[in-house]
């Protein structure tokens, strides 16, 4: 567990790391262009590592299935890419990153909740509420 939780720290890190890259790019050549060349450069190393049978044993050939709304993964991939590299200029890094925790957090709260996508349903307790409500209130005082 403490090595899934390490994981996830640092995909935090790369995620604020990310954020502010693709910002700085679109700046130069436009949210739209940026968002294309991150997915570009995205998929080019998917290729590679899957080339190179850096794997996890997956096949691609079980793809057709799967129901279709777990194809959506990269288009919403896309919108939040594009919203990342709108929002950070406007508001900051931290801001843009503490306004997505938020809703990210709020979000998988609910996924679990009600087991969304065929995952194991875990139950919203009143702990979960007040530490949203935390989290929230937190994010309130970081942005003042």
């Amino acid at each position: 567990m403490w090595v899934a939780l390490l994981i996830a720290l640092f995909s935090g890190v790369a995620m604020a790391i990310q954020g502010s890259l693709n910002s700085a790019l679109g700046k130069i050549i436009g949210l739209l262009h940026a968002t294309l060349v991150v997915h570009l450069t995205a998929t080019l190393l998917v290729i590679a590592l899957i080339f190179f049978r850096l794997n996890d044993g997956g096949s691609l050939g079980k793809l057709w299935h799967s129901p279709w709304y777990l194809w959506l993964g990269g288009i919403i991939g896309v919108f939040i890419t594009y919203g990342v590299v709108a929002s950070i200029p406007r508001v900051g890094v931290a801001w843009a990153t503490t306004a997505i925790i938020v809703g990210q957090v709020t979000t998988a709260l609910i996924i679990d909740h009600f087991g969304l996508f065929g995952l194991e349903k875990i139950p919203f307790t009143l702990w979960k509420i007040i530490g949203i409500l935390l989290l929230a209130t937190g994010a309130r005082f970081m942005l003042n």
